[in-house]
């Protein structure tokens, strides 16, 4: 299995049913609905319930990519479960998630990696079914970042929506299809352009800590903007060429559903046709690591992809990080 292709067999995503419109925001904070689209693209986000957390939606999703690839959980040999909101520090949510669908043969774990999470955990799947030490890889993105959101704070609480989605990886020997190339980077002198200071061990879990909101997201925009087109467009340029392709090629191009201005501006840089971009954000809002994969459940039931499609992802996120994989679908 040394030199097996990876590529993705199936996907799943899963949400909240309750969902957070801009007239429902108007109500909460100073904005409105025209000043929420205009800025982000956004109409409406999923928000989770009191009592639902993170490893419910991820499950649903991870079952539903399980189903369509018509394996046993048993036979997953790697869980991944990205996210940034876990069900509790300890232990991982990947190992909760495991519990819950069977997988007990699997190794798994969580990454931290912001709205990057997904694209990471690809990265490591594809290097260790290449390897030869997977067949099947789970790999998850899954948020509830509802909770971690100040809702007098106009310029946070309009962006961000609960989800999951999932994609189960397999080996695919003697096949042209699967992952051609991947790039993941970081650049931690940019953390405090989005974070959340709370919640560690730097200022402890304590009333006061709480009670001021500490655990907040805390983003500044302008800056975050500028470095996220850059670095998308970069990274994708780089798995591109790296490849021996270029934007024309590309069939199909999800990026990140952080802002439909970003969006908008990476696709233009990379010089994609905009006919072939996708964005669910209108509808989802930014789901951080459940992004992409949520994106791409949704462009495979809508028939967007045909098998030999050339197919881009790229993301970014807090860190701050990015990457991108490019694969024939």
């Amino acid at each position: 299995m040394a030199n097996t292709n990876a590529r993705i067999l199936s996907t799943g995503r899963a949400y909240p049913e309750g969902v957070l419109t801009n007239a429902d925001l108007e109500k909460l904070v100073e904005t409105s609905d025209e000043w929420i689209i205009s800025r982000t693209g956004i109409k409406e986000r999923h928000k989770a319930a009191d009592g639902e957390y993170t490893s419910q939606f991820a499950v649903r999703a991870a079952q539903q990519a399980i189903e369509r690839a018509r394996i046993d959980p048993s036979e997953i040999d790697l869980l991944i479960c990205a996210t940034v909101t876990p069900d509790q520090i300890l232990p991982s949510t990947g190992c909760l998630i495991q519990a819950e669908l069977g997988a007990h043969r699997a190794a798994a774990f969580d990454l931290a990696a912001a709205c990057s999470g997904f694209l990471y955990g690809l990265t490591l799947a594809n290097q260790m079914i290449r390897g030869g030490q997977a067949r099947y890889a789970l790999v998850i993105g899954a948020e509830v970042l509802t909770r971690y959101v100040d809702y007098t704070d106009r310029s946070t609480c309009v962006i961000f929506g609960d989800g999951a989605g999932a994609a189960l990886v397999g080996a695919s020997e003697g096949d042209e299809r699967g992952i051609l190339g991947t790039r993941i980077r970081s650049d931690g002198r940019y953390a405090e352009q989005l974070y959340a200071p709370g919640g560690g061990t730097r200022l402890g879990i304590t009333a006061d800590n709480v009670n001021s909101g500490q655990h907040y997201f805390r983003m500044k925009g302008n800056e975050l903007f500028k470095v996220a087109v850059r670095s998308m467009a970069d990274v994708s340029r780089e798995v591109l060429e790296e490849a021996g392709y270029k934007g024309e090629d590309v069939k199909l191009f999800i990026p990140h559903q952080a802002n439909q201005r970003i969006t908008d501006a990476v696709a233009n840089n990379l010089k994609v046709d905009s006919g072939i971009v996708y964005s669910n954000i209108a509808m989802h809002g930014n789901t951080s690591s459940a992004s992409i994969p949520i994106a791409l459940d949704e462009c495979v039931e809508q028939g967007r992809i045909s098998e030999g499609d050339l197919v881009l992802l790229a993301s970014f996120g807090g860190g701050v990080t990015w990457g991108s994989v490019l694969m024939r679908w």
